[in-house]
């Protein structure tokens, strides 16, 4: 929208450089005015240097001037009327949000991208993560298990800096002064191969030229759900035709052994077997995702790993296992469908992505895990650890 006010959305794990990051934004904004509103745990904490004098922050307001003509805020509402306040009250050239370390950036982003009051506002100019890459290599080396995100350890880290790599448009890869020149290169392979359109950019205590990062204008907003590695794979080969194992597709490695490849079968999985598989996964396999049929149950359920954390969740029935009026309904209105004549749209369609595995044997495990097509109806409902109810979440794997 022209006129609009361009925003940053930065994230980056609990430590990675994200405050550092911010501060030194501030400080070489140059002629921009820069608002910068902290979404996180804590309160506001920017160099004292950068306060003017007599503008501490004011509790109530939540609100610090900076004597370079910009603003800090520590959130006190809601984020959506935090920044639509701002917008209204403060005249500003561009937005920075420094999300939680506890957070997925795709929500933040798409509360700026929706038909709302806060989109009528603002623009998103690009979704930035800062990376603790010394800890980004060894979570996903296996040298070393994530601590558990949130005091209730509902979630894993490694789940979430996924999502934020994932999601991104510009990765830092910060404290690269404790990297090895190799070590550097197998970290921004890494990023490729979870986000192949992120741009990756290598920083000490997050020192960065303001301009590669503000008026980026990196982010699509069409594209916020599309950007992940494991789906562009999928998306990829996918042509609307029925794909058996001979259609199975590895990309080739990469220049530090990254690569990836895609598992389809027609044919259910034993439940209990296909545990035991995503439970012995090596460390070398960094990511995989996808859809999975298992034997004796209705549930599409998609299986997600990072590094040492496994969890799957139900999406709902298989198409073809509903009623033949609703089925034919379904696929009426979604011409797209890919349907099998005996199995309609049941089928399994992972991805892997890791580092110099043994991609033969993970393929022969998986395929041991397989069942019979006319078994799948005799396992029992619910065999194994995965969820049996629409939107239910079950952990297979856990640091």
């Amino acid at each position: 929208m022209s006129g609009s006010i361009p925003v940053t959305v930065l994230s980056g794990s609990l430590g990675a450089g994200k405050t550092t990051l911010v501060n030194h934004l501030l400080s070489a904004a140059g002629d921009r005015e820069l608002a910068v509103l902290v979404n996180d745990m804590g309160s506001v904490n920017v160099d004292a240097e950068l306060v003017a004098e007599g503008s501490d922050l004011d509790v109530d307001d939540g609100v610090a001037e900076l004597s370079n003509g910009c603003i800090c805020c520590e959130r006190q509402d809601d984020l959506e009327t935090a920044v639509v306040r701002l917008a209204r009250e403060r005249s500003f050239d561009q937005l920075v949000v420094e999300s939680s370390g506890i957070s997925e950036p795709a929500p933040v982003a798409r509360l700026f991208t929706t038909e709302s009051r806060v989109a009528a506002l603002y623009t998103v100019d690009a979704l930035v993560t800062v990376l603790d890459t010394p800890r980004f290599l060894d979570w996903f080396g296996g040298d070393s298990i994530p601590e558990r995100r949130g005091s209730e350890g509902d979630r894993p880290l490694s789940d979430l800096l996924v999502d934020q790599v994932e999601v991104s448009n510009i990765v830092l890869l910060n404290k690269a002064d404790q990297c090895s020149a190799a070590e550097l290169d197998a970290a921004s392979e890494l990023v490729a191969a979870l986000q192949p359109d992120a741009e990756t950019i290598r920083t000490e205590f997050s020192a960065v030229d303001p301009d590669r990062l503000l008026g980026a204008d990196r982010f699509e907003a069409t594209a916020v759900d599309e950007l992940p590695g494991w789906k562009r794979t999928l998306d990829a080969e996918t042509h609307g035709e029925h794909h058996d194992e001979s259609q199975d597709h590895t990309h080739p490695d990469a220049v530090y052994g990254v690569s990836s490849f895609t598992y389809r079968r027609r044919q259910p999985f034993d439940p209990a077997e296909l545990a035991a598989v995503f439970r012995e996964l090596p460390p070398e396999i960094v990511r995989a995702k996808g859809t999975v049929w298992l034997a004796g149950s209705d549930q599409r359920v998609v299986v997600s790993q990072a590094g040492p954390s496994v969890r799957a969740t139900a999406q709902g029935p298989w198409i073809a296992s509903l009623p033949e009026v609703d089925r034919q309904m379904y696929r009426s209105n979604r011409p797209e469908l890919e349907w099998h004549d005996d199995h309609g749209d049941r089928r399994t369609e992972l991805v892997f992505i890791g580092t110099d595995y043994d991609e033969a044997a993970l393929r022969e495990s998986l395929s041991e895990a397989l069942v019979a097509v006319g078994a799948a109806d005799a396992a029992p409902a619910g065999a194994g650890p995965f969820p049996v109810e629409a939107g239910a979440e079950t952990v297979i794997r856990e640091p």
